[in-house]
């Protein structure tokens, strides 16, 4: 299998990163390219992959083209690539906010696409990514997008409306996690913790609690209602933090974001 990879940037390079690791197909078999030079030559001594002369040498020498630009700049790669596009080729597509429809318009009739929304964790291969097909993508497309995806992280097929829920939810998301974090570390300084010591301990904190949802049965209430008793100190902070709007603001969060993909898609 022939993956092409346009725009080496953090995210690019850690999926191109990761597929290479995967076995999926082998590094020789990969070919990137950026304008950026030195963005190239550190992902190709890293992942072991191959340089092309331009965006339309990837196009030609690959039939599985990931697309790691940034939004505006997707329908001019698009337009440059597009003479060497045929039946043969899929595109995956990770430019936020740019939709299936207008890089249709840009494409040749019937190019196959498929967009994904990941998040920065996949650059540790701890990812969460949604992806939707375009009108042409086949069920084999949406399969090898999957695993394709699948070797920094989770994915979740999704219909491309929802793909702004995604980026409220798991494409922010990490920054709210951050946030929380530093959040707790903070109040637990103030309450006489060291902050390195009081970071640590909020770190793992949120660790072990995704790993309880993750590898049990139990819901996220069930495991709240698990370690509340009673007139209990636990019962007393979430009593705090509904007090103070905690689930309301997480609400907002979630939604402005999700909101603000609209408009972004809206824009472009």
């Amino acid at each position: 299998m022939k993956i092409g990879l346009i725009g080496c940037g953090r995210m690019g390079s850690a999926l191109i990163g990761g597929i290479a690791k995967s076995g999926i197909t082998t590094a020789q078999d990969i070919v990137i390219f950026d304008p950026n030079s030195d963005s190239v030559t550190k992902t190709t001594r890293d992942c072991g992959v191959n340089a092309a002369h331009n965006n339309l040498d990837v196009a030609a020498r690959t039939q599985t083209i990931l697309l790691a630009v940034k939004p505006q700049y997707i329908s001019q790669v698009l337009e440059e690539i597009a003479p060497a596009i045929t039946k043969d080729h899929l595109l995956i597509s990770i430019a936020a906010g740019v939709t299936i429809k207008k890089m249709e318009q840009t494409c040749p009739s019937q190019t196959r696409i498929i967009r994904a929304m990941p998040n920065t964790p996949a650059l540790i291969s701890l990812g969460a990514t949604g992806i939707a097909p375009g009108s042409h993508a086949t069920r084999q497309d949406l399969e090898l997008a999957r695993e394709l995806l699948q070797s920094v992280g989770i994915v979740t097929l999704t219909q491309e409306s929802q793909l702004d829920a995604v980026t409220g939810l798991s494409g922010s998301g990490p920054a709210y996690v951050y946030t929380f974090i530093e959040s707790l570390a903070l109040q637990a300084e103030k309450e006489g913790l060291p902050l390195d010591e009081a970071l640590k301990l909020a770190t793992q904190t949120v660790i072990g609690a995704a790993h309880m949802v993750e590898q049990t049965d139990m819901t996220p209430r069930e495991l709240v209602e698990q370690v509340t008793s009673p007139g209990g100190t636990t019962l007393a902070g979430l009593a705090a933090l509904s007090e103070h709007g905690f689930e309301k603001s997480i609400a907002a969060g979630v939604h402005a974001a999700a909101e603000r993909s609209r408009e972004i898609a809206a824009e472009s």
